[in-house]
């Protein structure tokens, strides 16, 4: 077989000035449409919505007009209508154009490049009507300015007269602004009504109503008592007007956007700062030149803690959304790690060689971050990130400076919600911390393949993970007896000696250097803290199996403090039990037909009830047997009335949602934390409730 190579055409090496091809007015546009709406489906095709809808907003911005109407009619087109000033109508003087067809024919030409029309905008490239005019088979124009209503039309951006309704109509090119009908001297606003070109966009772009709807809340949040009302009208008989009015600003935004139960309140910091910007002006000769222009930046920022894992912060340069961030994001995540170092520094919670970092503060936020500043710098003409480089610096001054003052607060409610901040992110650097030296442990097949569980784990032969238990038993003498006393098939034993740590108030690392709480976490099998996964845990049920005496319900209380601290999803799903064993055992000497030899009681009143009933009824027994602990039940003993399924008594651990959680983390930290007092007190409380009497001693 032999292969051919076919040697490519040579190209023409003529390349003369009559080969450049200069592209005139808005031909660039509909020649590159990406590079100024980043792509022609249905990101470019919202984009070109949101260019119009904008405008509309800065007008808002500027003081001018409260009400806003956007409309998707049938037939494909986008309207947006506003009762804001009203396009300029009269002629610019250096074209000697209409200021209607200056705004949509020419690129980078408008009211926002400084000369005073607008204070802090979205647009200010001066190319958003023109481009969307350009990638329009028809765009009509209706301003109410001067007592009348002035009309003009284009097609792909030629301005002109149609003869029809629709891009369709037969059209004659005209550049003439008419005069409609008289309208109210003081009635101005503009409408404008859109109709993309399907030369351009992708025939499967279309324009979503879910985006629209979340622009439409998101831009009322921003722009507190501005109204935006959204018009469906592309469904025959299932129009909808959807009204989108918000006067908590972001603080209400804040609080729409968190999810979970809140650890503060929605925290507000705002501040304003001046600073200098060198930026090419056209001085008088026509020549830029570069020249120090003052720039004024207003800071606002709403911001929550919750008591979730994930992090959501949503930043605005002049309401228009900015995804990738920026210079101002930047800003706000160094003054929020600034801020709550220094907070740290004043208290004890950190232990030597602990630090917080930027991702243990962020854990459970969400913020909306805005910044106001005249002629932002962005990078490209969609705006996803903001450039201007001095921002950072003062956003940092400012977060840092209003945080700061909130985390220090001496108001008792304040006071409380930023210690809640400040633990929350000690927390969350404890638990990164763990989740680098103690990776998620695999489930069950995966772990004993490596033989990595513990050697004396006796496990069970099921995987079915929703059959399974796994006893953590107090000892090694109950131990011995509860291997004989289980069923194999399905209940696991693993043994601890003693007390466990108290993790409370040890670090993670000390945690995980215990050897009791590292097998605890490694045989369960599904990690621990915020790397927990319930669908790996290894067992469907687990049950604490500790002696019915004071060091039993302390070895409980440790084993809670545990899993609630570092495997939580498994109380919250209510897979966690202790074992209730007997107190004692009444052995009946002459039992009748039908009845136990053996009774078993499991507390001192039901003990006193049984006792008294056997003595009533002259049933004879021999002196009851007290328990002081698993060791002296036989396996028999054991299995009927701890271990077997049929017999034995459990009581569930659970953790409610909402305020039951909250007491729940208060209750353990009371209990089981460093702070003495309190637990002190609650103790002192309690002795004068306790009746003497009830004491074993």
């Amino acid at each position: 077989m032999t292969t051919t190579q076919t040697k490519p055409k040579a190209e023409s090496r003529e390349y003369e000035a009559r080969h450049l091809l200069v592209l005139e007015g808005l031909e660039a546009v509909r020649k590159r449409p990406a590079m100024y709406i980043g792509s022609t489906d249905t990101r470019g095709l919202m984009h070109c919505m949101w260019e119009i809808i904008d405008n509309a907003v800065d007008e808002a911005l500027a003081g001018f007009g409260q009400r806003i109407r956007v409309t998707l009619h049938a037939d494909g087109s986008v309207q947006v209508d506003d009762e804001a000033r009203g396009m300029p109508v009269d002629i610019e003087p250096r074209t000697g154009l209409s200021g209607v067809e200056v705004i949509f024919t020419k690129l980078h030409a408008g009211g926002k490049f400084g000369g005073g029309s607008y204070n802090a905008t979205g647009g200010l490239h001066g190319v958003g009507a023109s481009v969307v005019n350009a990638l329009s088979a028809r765009l009509d124009v209706e301003v109410d300015r001067n007592g009348a209503t002035w009309l003009m039309s284009f097609r792909r951006g030629v301005p002109g007269v149609f003869d029809g309704e629709g891009p369709n109509a037969a059209f004659t090119p005209d550049n003439t602004l008419h005069k409609g009908k008289r309208v109210a001297k003081g009635r101005t606003g503009t409408r404008i009504r859109y109709w993309p070109d399907r030369q351009i966009f992708l025939a499967d772009a279309e324009l979503s109503g879910t985006q629209l709807a979340q622009r439409a809340r998101q831009t009322a949040f921003l722009v507190s008592g501005l109204e935006i009302a959204v018009d469906d009208r592309r469904v025959a008989g299932a129009e909808h007007v959807d009204t989108h009015l918000h006067t908590g600003g972001i603080s209400e935004f804040a609080d729409f956007l968190a999810e979970g139960t809140p650890v503060t309140d929605v925290w507000r910091l705002g501040g304003a700062d001046r600073f200098t910007e060198t930026v090419p002006m056209l001085d008088d000769a026509g020549a830029m030149t570069p020249t120090d222009v003052e720039r004024d930046l207003e800071v606002d920022v709403a911001l929550r803690w919750s008591d979730t894992y994930d992090t959501k912060v949503v930043s605005f340069v002049n309401i228009i959304a900015t995804p990738k961030g920026g210079t101002h994001v930047l800003g706000f995540e160094r003054g929020l790690v600034r801020a709550v170092g220094k907070a740290l520094d004043g208290t004890r919670l950190l232990k030597a060689g602990e630090e917080v970092v930027k991702e243990d503060i962020l854990e459970g936020l969400t913020a909306v971050v805005t910044v106001r500043l005249a002629e932002p710098q962005f990078e490209g003409q969609t705006k996803e990130v903001l450039g201007t480089p001095p921002v950072a610096r003062l956003v940092t001054r400012i977060v840092e400076q209003e945080l700061l003052a909130l985390l220090a607060s001496t108001k008792p409610t304040q006071r409380g919600q930023s210690r809640a901040v400040l633990e929350k992110a000690v927390g969350a650097a404890r638990t990164r911390v763990a989740a680098r030296a103690h990776k998620e442990n695999q489930r069950r097949k995966n772990a004993l393949e490596s033989s990595s569980l513990p050697p004396k784990l006796a496990d069970c032969r099921s995987n079915d993970g929703d059959r399974t238990e796994l006893f953590i038993v107090e000892g090694d003498s109950a131990m011995g007896t509860a291997k004989m006393a289980r069923n194999s098939e399905f209940q696991a034993l693993l043994p601890i000696r003693g007390k466990i740590l108290n993790v409370q108030k040890a670090s993670v690392g000390d945690m995980l250097k215990n050897a009791e709480c590292a097998a605890i976490i490694q045989v369960v099998g599904a990690g621990s803290g915020r790397s927990f996964d319930l669908d790996a845990a290894r067992y469907g049920k687990v049950i604490f199996m500790a002696d019915a005496d004071s060091d039993g319900a302390h070895i409980r209380t440790l084993l809670t403090t545990l899993f609630f601290t570092y495997m939580r999803p498994l109380l919250e799903a209510g897979k966690v039990y202790t074992a209730v064993p007997p107190l004692h055992r009444f052995e009946l000497t002459n039992p009748r037909k039908g009845q136990e030899k053996y009774t078993y009681t499991y507390t001192e009143a039901e003990y006193q009830r049984k006792l008294a009933e056997l003595t009533k009824k002259g049933t004879g027994f021999k002196e009851p047997q007290r328990y002081k602990g698993l060791g002296e039940m036989d396996a028999e003993q054991l299995k009927e009335t701890t271990m077997d399924p049929r017999f034995r008594t459990l009581r569930r651990i659970t953790v409610e949602e909402g305020e039951s959680l909250q007491q729940a983390v208060a209750t353990f930290e009371k209990l089981m934390g460093n702070e003495v007092a309190p637990r002190k007190e609650f103790i002192i409380e309690g002795a004068y409730a306790l009746d003497a009497e009830r004491i074993d001693a």
